[in-house]
């Protein structure tokens, strides 16, 4: 293992497992181009002994996916199976690019894919998008954290919103009704921003593809939430506990969407620089997750043990 940081806490901790020598020095290259903080190791074993010794200094790991000893499914299982490390988002480099066995590695929490060779342009396109993930998450973490006292008596709760950020602070709000507000951020995140965005704004996946690589995203969003054809649409959210679920709904007024094709991330968008925070809702944050017939409501769910679910009503 090899461990080369930049003592800037500020920049992004990247750790780069690939046992091949000359592969791991042009991806160090490559990602030093933007003065990221580059950690290697050039197998599994290797790279979850960095992770175990620095867990607060790695926030994205690019795992090559065939290695000896232990392979970067092996290692996406024991990062599954942890607390602290399950957070960190992984983006898998393979030669390997069939649909199925992309499906494995999602099912092994891999949420962003590069086919090798890697293209540096690709690379670090997705890098920025797995960066601005965790960042948004250490984020309202961070806030959430400031504001615990009393949530655990809340039973049922309505609130509307209108722009992503009041959907990023309402997010803060409802993850901290929750036993687990930890677990819970992101998905509610996503897809209170998905009713904003791709809901009630009308802002297609193909549309956003365009917008980002042409670097007019949040120009875009602006532009539509001064239009009066969007102006004045909003999203309602309701929150009610009862006894050991809670639930989470979420309703805009837009046209819907075929929703279906975002429960998972499918392997042809594996490669994409956005477009999962559906699927990261239902794999990582809710029980249960149901959309309408139509796309323009989410109705989830969390259960707990009846003993936590005791202790929840007090938190």
């Amino acid at each position: 293992m090899t461990l080369t940081r930049n003592e800037n806490k500020e920049r992004t901790g990247i750790l780069a497992v690939d046992d091949n020598p000359t592969a791991l020095r042009l991806l160090v290259s490559m990602l030093e181009r933007r003065e990221y903080n580059v950690a290697t190791a050039v197998n599994g074993k290797k790279a979850l002994q960095c992770l175990y010794e620095n867990p607060d200094s790695i926030d994205i790991i690019l795992l090559d996916k065939m290695m000896p000893e232990m392979d970067g499914l092996e290692v996406c299982e024991v990062l599954k199976s942890d607390p602290v490390l399950k957070r960190i988002p992984v983006i898998m480099q393979t030669a390997a690019d069939k649909p199925e066995e992309i499906s494995e590695g999602i099912k092994a929490g891999v949420f962003y894919y590069l086919t090798k060779p890697l293209n540096a342009q690709t690379l670090l396109s997705v890098v920025d998008a797995a960066e601005k993930q965790i960042q948004k998450y250490k984020t309202l973490r961070d806030e959430m954290q400031q504001s615990r006292l009393g949530f655990g008596l809340v039973q049922i709760l309505k609130c509307t919103l209108k722009t992503l950020e009041e959907a990023e602070s309402l997010s803060i709000f409802l993850a901290n009704l929750f036993p687990d507000p930890d677990k819970m951020i992101t998905g509610i995140s996503e897809l209170m921003i998905n009713a904003v965005e791709h809901g009630n704004l009308g802002i297609s996946y193909e549309e956003k593809s365009v917008l980002i690589n042409e670097n007019k995203w949040q120009q875009e969003i602006e532009r539509r939430l001064a239009d009066p054809r969007w102006a004045e649409k909003i999203a309602t959210v309701v929150f009610e506990r009862r006894e050991r679920t809670y639930y989470l709904q979420i309703s805009d007024q837009g046209e819907g969407f075929d929703w279906s094709q975002f429960m998972e991330v499918e392997p042809s968008r594996a490669m994409h620089n956005h477009g999962r925070g559906i699927a990261m809702a239902n794999m990582l944050s809710f029980d249960k997750l149901v959309y309408n017939d139509k796309g323009n409501q989410v109705t989830c769910s969390v259960t707990i043990e009846e003993d936590r679910a005791k202790d929840a009503f007090w938190d």
